[in-house]
């Protein structure tokens, strides 16, 4: 039995084809034979075989229609001169037991390359596997670590004891967010003045906060953040509104996307008019809510007056009563009788109240008010931004006027902070069809315009004392 080499360099590949049908043991004699001697006695190949220098030779053979094809490996772990040898002898073979029969060497290949390659490929793998590993372990390491401290961050603030973060009792601005999970989220991203309101029930210690802090909603991208946002403008006092992408919430936002949504945030004022929101509907809405105590006092009112309404009528029918009862018509003879002045004269101004009252409608009827609110005194500059103001009332558009008054461009409300931030070279007032708000009043203040005319103003918490801001209000 021949012993495989230890130590395997090259491969010899050979492909063999012979006119008859042959098989394998044919081919392996029909080499040993053939070589014999051929390179001498040091490249014999039985001697390399025996002592491992040269592995088995591998072949096999197909026959087909009278004629054999195979292939022929043979290992070798000589240098590689020697292997270019026996590799050029086994080329020499004619025979293949009575059949002729040709072998040509297709190619040597060096083992150790191949296995460098595994050996580099077995490595990247067992090295991804390792980072991936210890990146894994650390970042977990440091993500529960990091949870536990910022569980033991948030705080109870307030005597509602809202989820807050650490921030909020010092900080000048809070973001008002839904949950105790959103509060976590804002923790993991560096915010620490995040405060949750944990429902539509809004708490008051974050009404009072509103009154006294810049409130920035931090909401869901769904139904119930709009529900909390309305609930949070009729009872506290909102500046700017964020909302996380739609169908998202804000709990599940990686740090990237809930600054990005921090950043896009928008003024209260505009973002009410975008969405069509007034605070008085909100209100009367608010007020039509069931409340135990106001609804038990319209009761107890209302029964007041239904009351009085009886004793006022039962009060009646008993005066008629005593009138059409002979024994007491006599005294309500007498009386009559004492005091007839005083019965005419009501009834003369009865009829004067009567007519004066026709006088009125009359005049009403015609167009004559007689209680028509006297106009203000407008100035000749208020009279001239009066009139460009009704001209662009119902078209939510902006007039951009230079220091002469004359219009540099009309654009829609929507993009007039984007278009002043762009170029505002010349621009000395705007009047526009909407809101104004504080971020157009920081807008104004930055490019240097002097006036600013709108439908209605907004909440304004910071006024500049060079720039004028009129309102509709202001020319009626």
């Amino acid at each position: 039995m021949y012993a495989d080499p230890t130590a395997t360099k090259y491969l010899v590949k050979a492909k063999m084809t012979a006119d008859g049908v042959v098989e394998k043991p044919d081919v392996v004699g029909a080499i040993f034979g053939q070589t014999e001697g051929l390179l001498g006695d040091d490249l014999d190949l039985r001697d390399l075989q025996k002592t491992g220098r040269i592995g088995r030779i591998e072949v096999e053979v197909t026959s087909k229609g009278g004629r054999s094809e195979g292939s022929v490996i043979m290992s070798s772990s000589l240098d590689q001169v020697e292997t270019v040898l026996l590799a050029s002898a086994l080329e020499t073979v004619d025979r293949v037991g009575p059949c002729r029969a040709n072998i040509k060497v297709t190619s040597i290949e060096d083992v150790r390359i191949t296995k460098r390659e595994m050996v580099a490929d077995r490595a990247r793998e067992l090295l991804k596997e390792l980072i991936t590993q210890s990146k894994g372990t650390s970042s977990d390491l440091i993500d529960d670590i990091r949870k536990t401290l910022q569980v033991e961050e948030i705080v109870s603030f307030g005597k509602d004891k809202c989820p807050a973060g650490p921030n909020v009792k010092d900080s000048e601005a809070i973001i008002v967010v839904e949950g105790r999970s959103d509060v976590i989220n804002c923790l993991k991203s560096g915010i620490k003045n995040a405060i949750a309101v944990e429902g539509t029930d809004i708490p008051e210690t974050v009404q009072e906060l509103s009154r006294e802090r810049v409130v920035t909603a931090f909401v869901d991208g769904d139904r119930g953040g709009e529900l909390i946002l309305k609930e949070l403008f009729q009872v506290a006092e909102v500046d700017f509104v964020a909302r996380a992408p739609r169908a998202h919430e804000v709990e599940e936002l990686t740090q990237k996307q809930l600054v990005k949504c921090l950043r896009n945030k928008i003024p209260a004022d505009q973002y009410m008019e975008m969405n069509n929101i007034t605070v008085d509907d909100e209100e009367e809405e608010k007020k039509e809510r069931p409340k135990r105590e106001s609804k038990s006092e319209e009761r107890k009112s209302e029964e007041r007056k239904s009351e009085e309404r009886r004793n006022g009528r039962s009060e009646e029918r008993q005066q008629r009563r005593e009138r059409f009862d002979p024994e007491t018509a006599e005294r309500f003879k007498k009386k009559e009788t004492r005091e007839p002045k005083e019965e005419e004269k009501p009834k003369e101004s009865d009829d004067d109240d009567k007519q004066d009252k026709d006088e009125k409608s009359t005049r009403t009827l015609k167009g004559k008010r007689t209680s028509k609110r006297p106009e203000k005194v407008l100035t000749e500059e208020q009279q001239f931004y009066k009139d460009v103001l009704a001209e662009l009332a119902s078209t939510h558009n902006a007039k951009i006027l230079d220091g002469e008054k004359n219009v540099i461009k009309e654009v829609p409300v929507k993009n007039l902070a984007d278009i002043l931030k762009e170029d505002s070279e010349g621009v000395a007032s705007i009047v526009f069809d909407g809101v104004i708000s504080q971020r157009l009043i920081d807008v104004s203040e930055e490019n240097g315009i002097g006036i600013v005319v709108a439908t209605r103003k907004g909440k304004i918490s910071k006024l500049p004392a060079d720039i004028i801001i009129w309102s509709k209000d202001d020319f009626y």
